[in-house]
């Protein structure tokens, strides 16, 4: 796994024996902060190195419940290059997504293309897309600036829903304690796992994918009456995530 800071975050062992804390500084809205663990920045998207059946298990905790931003931990395709420009990562073209994690959203965000699942929040989450070619890329990013136009992006909203495939659940914990979670990522399906809640989905992202961990202060929001949102939020206090215990190996 190789680290990943912006200025003024930081990766250091944690108060667990073998844990790592990723920790981001206060500042303002409009500056980006993040630390992240992953083990794909450097790679082509066509070479990250997970395909399933795969298992991940980990305990990990935060310093409040609310915090502005996004955190997680789990598996994706980095389906908008995020990483560019973070510890010279590897220039790519945008994808569709295709990711099985933990997330969590600040209400900010709202993570969902559809109206009848959860967007905000701490969600156990799947997105499944197809694999499409550069030129029909480039069509479809020739669409985004529509997307600024809510009459018009609530009309879109149906037609990505029938590309991109989702599902998610929301989790009702007290996140600033230690839990155990485990993601199994199967063809055909994810299973969630918290302490001893169960939770499985149909919906299994397409491969090849990359283990990430991560915390930041970043919001993005599509909701469902059109309005186009990005952009980095204020912490007025340091925020950071705990992880211990880490495991990875095939799926059950």
């Amino acid at each position: 796994m190789e680290t990943h800071t912006t200025p003024g975050a930081e990766i250091r062992p944690g108060t667990a024996a073998g844990s790592h804390l990723l920790k981001i500084p206060p500042g303002p809205a409009g500056s980006y902060r993040l630390a992240q663990m992953d083990d794909y920045t450097h790679l082509a998207r066509s070479r990250f190195p997970h395909r399933s059946p795969r298992s991940l298990r980990l305990r990990a905790r935060v310093s409040a419940p609310d915090l502005p931003g996004t955190w997680g931990f789990g598996l994706w395709n980095d389906p908008f290059s995020v990483s560019l420009g973070v510890s010279g990562g590897t220039r790519r073209l945008p994808a569709l997504p295709n990711a099985a994690w933990f997330f969590f959203a600040s209400p900010h965000n709202y993570l969902s293309f559809r109206d009848d699942k959860p967007a905000q929040g701490f969600l156990a989450q799947t997105f499944r897309s197809p694999h499409l070619s550069a030129p029909l890329l480039a069509l479809g990013a020739a669409t985004f600036p529509m997307m600024l136009l809510p009459p018009l992006a609530r009309r879109l909203r149906p037609a990505i829903r029938r590309v991109v495939q989702e599902d998610s659940f929301a989790l009702d914990l007290d996140v600033t304690e230690w839990h155990m979670y485990t993601l199994e990522w199967r063809e055909s399906s994810v299973t969630f796992r918290v302490d001893d809640q169960t939770l499985e989905t149909g919906i299994s992202p397409r491969p090849p994918l990359g283990i990430v961990i991560w915390i930041d202060n970043q919001y993005a929001a599509l909701t469902p009456d059109g309005h186009l949102s990005f952009g980095s939020l204020a912490n007025e206090q340091s925020s950071w995530l705990e992880i211990s215990g880490w495991q990875e190996g095939a799926a059950r």
